[in-house]
């Protein structure tokens, strides 16, 4: 799991936002995967679609919300080309930004963990953080609409999701 390109992409997402882009791609990873179909549950994306170096050509027919992360990881799914080692470079997320009122509704994207300070949390913990309040290294939720994004044994979800679960894990980002 590599948290630099994570951070590439969170830096990214919030300039594709600014300059109030439609679409915009991320490179393809199972991590970066995970993240953004939470990303759209949360209602940050409208779209997620896996392509190759160009946008697909139907985005919005075969978005990927009725999809799970195992299904984007089978090969026989009619979403996912067959990888091979000539074409796993150029994969790319295609990625549809969302806006309300002519503002963006991701604002800002900030990483929690960094590379040499990653940082884990038990459920507990981070059921104070939820609630606002300041444990260890990770500020409160203060935001109105903020999510904060966990990598847990049960895949990526927003903290309150892993909260009512029961689960800890790594602090990626927070997003409002």
């Amino acid at each position: 799991m590599s948290l630099v390109n994570l951070a590439n992409v969170c830096s990214h997402l919030q300039n594709a936002s600014k300059a109030r882009l439609g679409l915009t791609s991320v490179p393809s990873s199972n991590l970066i995967l995970s993240l953004t179909l939470a990303l759209q549950n949360a209602g940050f994306l409208s779209s997620v679609t896996r392509a190759g170096p160009t946008p697909p050509e139907q985005l919005y027919t075969t978005s990927l919300s009725h999809t799970t992360n195992q299904d984007l990881l089978d090969p026989t799914h009619p979403d996912t080309a067959i990888v091979t080692q000539e074409n796993v470079s150029s994969r790319r997320l295609w990625l549809g930004l969302k806006y309300w009122k002519e503002e963006p509704v991701l604002s800002r994207m900030i990483m929690e963990s960094r590379p040499k300070q990653r940082i884990h949390v038990g459920w507990r913990e981070l059921d104070m953080v939820v609630h606002g309040r300041t444990k260890s290294y990770i500020k409160g939720l203060s935001h109105i609409g903020e999510c904060m994004f966990v990598s847990t044994d049960h895949g990526v979800m927003e903290a309150r999701e892993a909260v009512e679960k029961k689960l800890g894990g790594l602090v990626l980002c927070r997003a409002w």
